[in-house]
């Protein structure tokens, strides 16, 4: 029988060759994806609104339905310029909507074309899936404790951020968190947390001066930062159940920057485009708490908004970074770029089958220019590298 020691290496050698392998292998034919138009956001002067009466309660466990009509519906048959606006929610409470036009939306498509339904080919090779014994994992659990400050401390993990509400959100730039937008407000209000957000920074136990002999079995430590500034999308609030999983996705500033690395923005590639075709997340899953736990798994479909897959997930995983290793055209090198934003779980109803998936909202050219304004504050930093 193993010791505790022995089982920890075990484990971390099985996470870096998990991380390593995929890489290795997609080097071998690194792609040559098209370039991707981004839109420019052109942003109104904001409106004050009412104060919010956070009046709502974080649901973790975020749970859609939807089927074929949902599915095929594309960016382009939307309201665009409406579901584009943002609300601010400030610190003190107050909050304003910026209205938006988008400059370049016809040139998009092209690019909404390549996700616009799930393949018909691909959909009939799906078989049927036994019935799961818990909701969000799919046969053998399948996720990595992250432990050990080289683990802890390093890139990507170290991109990976706790909410106060109870979700996961990931850093994006020096002061800015991607979270999912139910972590935050259930659609017609903010939630009661949201009132004194805070994010999370995990701290190993070994930095905070305990003893390294001692820290083995201990769980780190988590320093909390307020946020000063919460911005949600128009699409997200007040909009039917299976549009809004579209827009899950909030942004949250910080009163001040943090010291850690960040992982950067792109548009959402088609599968075919991401390194060995997976993608990889991050997060504090509600079953295992006060540890971050890690996985990775294939993309099984995708639509225009939409990340389909069975990565194993659990309540408190909503607002997790998904990213992916894209082909950076201007480094000529595989990069590791958030993607999409963990979402939930959602039923699909297609040709009278259901099937169950874990769910990540896809960064479109649409949503990367709006997240980029966000971040910059300006238009002319926000193109797709």
């Amino acid at each position: 029988m193993m010791t505790p020691r022995e089982s920890s290496r075990l484990t971390h050698l099985l996470l870096l060759l998990h991380l390593l392998v995929p890489l290795a292998l997609s080097l071998l034919h690194p792609p040559h994806p098209p370039p991707v138009h981004v839109p420019t956001l052109v942003p109104h002067r904001p409106t004050p609104l009412t104060r919010s009466r956070f009046s709502s309660q974080a649901q973790l466990d975020f749970i859609t339905h939807c089927n074929s009509s949902c599915l095929h519906r594309g960016e382009q048959d939307e309201q665009l310029s409406d579901k584009l606006a943002f609300e601010t929610l400030y610190a003190d409470g107050s909050r304003t909507l910026t209205t938006v036009d988008v400059e370049g939306e016809d040139d998009l498509e092209g690019d909404a074309q390549l996700f616009a339904h799930l393949s018909p080919s691909r959909g009939s090779r799906l078989k049927p899936r036994h019935k799961r014994v818990r909701r969000q994992i799919y046969g053998a659990d399948g996720r990595f404790n992250i432990q050990g400050d080289n683990f802890l401390l390093d890139y990507p993990f170290s991109t990976a951020v706790r909410i106060s509400t109870g979700c996961t959100g990931v850093l994006v730039s020096q002061q800015h968190i991607l979270t999912a937008a139910h972590c935050v407000h259930d659609g017609k209000d903010y939630v009661k947390g949201a009132r004194k957000l805070r994010v999370g920074f995990l701290i190993p136990p070994s930095i905070n001066g305990t003893k390294a002999d001692l820290t083995s079995g201990m769980k780190p430590l988590v320093r909390w930062v307020r946020v000063k500034r919460t911005r949600v999308p128009k699409g997200w609030i007040q909009g039917p159940q299976e549009v809004s999983m579209d827009f899950d996705y909030a942004l949250l500033e910080l009163r001040w920057p943090h010291r850690r690395p960040f992982m950067r923005l792109s548009v959402a590639p088609s599968s075919d485009d991401l390194a060995g075709n997976r993608i990889h997340f991050s997060g504090f899953d509600s079953d295992r708490p006060g540890e971050l736990v890690y996985r990775f798994c294939p993309v099984e479909e995708e639509s225009s908004d939409l990340i389909y897959q069975h990565c194993d997930a659990r309540p408190g995983a909503s607002g997790s970074g998904v990213y992916g290793r894209v082909w950076d055209n201007g480094l000529e090198r595989w990069e590791r770029k958030v993607i999409g934003i963990f979402s939930g779980h959602q039923w699909l109803e297609i040709d009278g089958e259901n099937r169950d998936y874990n769910v990540a909202v896809r960064i479109t050219p649409l949503k990367f220019a709006q997240i980029c304004y966000w971040v910059h504050g300006n238009r002319l930093d926000c193109v797709q590298d």
